[in-house]
């Protein structure tokens, strides 16, 4: 009898303790203000001024210096590691492959960042790494991007980041109807 009680009391346990084959690995779905803690300090935009106009037509874009990154060292949320996740955002490239697909990139918030303005602030910028890689397009096309999250910098040649992720999917983002 103590055997019975013994082995249901041990069944019913590893039941209820075992991961359920049918359990939801749904990834969790961040937003970029996720990625900044509650009392970091806020973001001062970098306005800097071009006071002689009449110059701007002279001006050699390739030759201007490169636009800072207004804070490469902000505040992660380090909750967020090793949290399997999945972000929308901008690819930019950083390495490709001889098949035309990007394999190493940033993942942004915006179109642009890095290329045409300023990289926003280390806590806004994903280093992704991708085995399989992506056929990128267009620039302007955002992705969703599914994978653990590290709370782990790195830095590049465009921007500091604060975050990395080894991609397991990459698909395009669409709008929902």
């Amino acid at each position: 009898m103590k055997k019975n009680v013994l082995a249901g009391v041990l069944l019913v346990l590893s039941v209820v303790t075992a991961t359920p084959l049918w359990a939801d690995d749904k990834p969790k779905e961040l937003a970029w203000q996720d990625m900044i803690p509650p009392d970091a300090p806020p973001e001062i935009p970098q306005m800097t001024p071009l006071h002689d106009l009449s110059k701007i037509g002279t001006m050699d874009m390739e030759a201007a210096p490169a636009a800072k990154q207004s804070l490469p060292d902000a505040p992660v949320v380090t909750a967020l590691n090793g949290q399997h996740v999945r972000l929308p955002g901008y690819i930019v490239p950083l390495e490709v492959s001889e098949e035309g697909r990007t394999t190493e990139f940033l993942l942004v918030p915006y179109f642009g960042a890095c290329i045409h303005v300023p990289p926003p602030p280390s806590n806004q910028i994903v280093h992704v790494t991708s085995e399989l890689g992506v056929k990128v397009d267009e620039l302007y096309q955002p992705y969703w991007i599914e994978g653990d999250m590290q709370v782990k910098p790195s830095t590049s040649d465009l921007a500091d980041a604060g975050y990395s992720m080894e991609a397991q999917k990459i698909y395009v983002y669409e709008l929902p109807e």
